[in-house]
């Protein structure tokens, strides 16, 4: 009788690695460690608004090639060289995907992209790539969507987003209370600032949430809250990058005693679904900056080895090399242009 009751709707279920299992595979190694502490520490300090420079997250709309995204970070990490007095890179890593209706959920989810969701594999392939960017001596940013996931790989990333369809949810505001990086929080996807500065509140306040331990244990966390959340600006039914749009932000921001701290995501709303429109947002605030804009701190870019996108309708090993599953990006040419352009014209 009691099967009528719990699980109905459940197929099948089988136990994960625990993360500390996870992490005994694949350890945290020193010059990972270093990594990410560093640039944690500098990303507090931009905003703070004791460091100048403004963070750029850039790379893949989503991670589905480590091959790729690894070559993509190589030749990251010898542009942020180039650039690092006035901007800090960030490696756009996003395994979870995040869908309105259904579609591919992320490598980590779905490593094989055929529905097989051989999600202890994604865990350590997302953690081996993260070790190997992070050993490159380049940041990591991700968004964080299941709240388990961190567990696994938070160690390893120095920035976090929390996206347009998650700000208003409760457990992700917990969450992120008790992450230990920044985290931008983005307005939703009408538009809507509210649910971001809502979020924000929230998330810089302590929380008592249910969550897994290392050890995969179902426990109780009592967090300290983040002091380190941030609006991100990616636009909705229309774009808010413009002067006007960060205006209106900066005075809400104020006027709720939190800090004007805003990001602007130069794709989805902001570029209207056009990839190609990315540079012109690019130059558009780069401009705000150099007119006078404070309050913004970063940027983001969708951005592959190639550009352009490419549906999921054939064998992995059928996909073209550096190509986008899911979001349209610029080229890594075009991307590298527009990041240089932008460290010239900033003071």
């Amino acid at each position: 009788m009691h099967n009528q009751l719990f699980n109905t709707n459940i197929e099948n279920s089988h136990v994960l690695l625990t993360p500390n299992e996870v992490k005994a595979k694949l350890p945290l190694t020193a010059s990972a460690e270093h990594t990410v502490l560093k640039f944690r520490e500098e990303l507090e300090q931009i905003l703070d608004f004791q460091d100048r420079r403004k963070f750029i997250v850039v790379g893949p709309c989503s991670i589905h090639d480590p091959k790729a995204a690894l070559e993509y970070s190589e030749k990251l990490k010898i542009l942020a060289e180039k650039v690092k007095d006035k901007l800090l890179l960030i490696m756009r890593v996003y395994f979870e995907k995040p869908r309105t209706t259904v579609g591919w959920k992320g490598l980590i989810n779905d490593p094989e992209m055929d529905d097989s969701f051989h999600v202890e594999n994604g865990l350590l392939i997302a953690r081996s790539l993260l070790l190997q960017i992070a050993e490159l001596g380049l940041p990591a940013g991700t968004e964080a969507l299941d709240p388990i996931i961190p567990q696994y790989i938070s160690e390893l990333i120095a920035w976090s987003a929390i996206g347009a369809r998650t700000t208003e949810s409760q457990t992700h505001r917990e969450m992120s209370s008790g992450l230990s990086m920044p985290v931008g929080f983005k307005n939703g996807t009408d538009g809507n600032i509210q649910v971001a500065l809502n979020a924000l509140e929230s998330a810089r306040n302590p929380h008592n949430f249910l969550g897994i331990n290392p050890d995969g244990q179902v426990s109780v966390f009592q967090t300290k809250g983040n002091a380190y959340g941030h609006v991100i600006l990616r636009g909705g039914n229309q774009p808010n990058y413009d002067a006007a749009s960060v205006k209106q932000v900066e005075e809400k921001l104020k006027s709720a005693k939190l800090s004007p701290r805003i990001v602007i995501d130069c794709s989805h709303g902001n570029t209207n679904k056009d990839y190609k429109l990315q540079s012109a947002v690019l130059e558009n605030v780069i401009q705000q900056i150099l007119d006078g804009n404070t309050s913004i701190v970063g940027m983001m870019l969708e951005s592959n080895l190639y550009e352009g996108g490419q549906p999921i309708n054939c064998k992995r090993e059928d996909l073209q090399y550096g190509v986008s599953v899911t979001d349209k990006c610029i080229g890594w040419e075009e991307t590298e242009k527009i990041i240089l352009a932008a460290y010239e014209k900033l003071n």
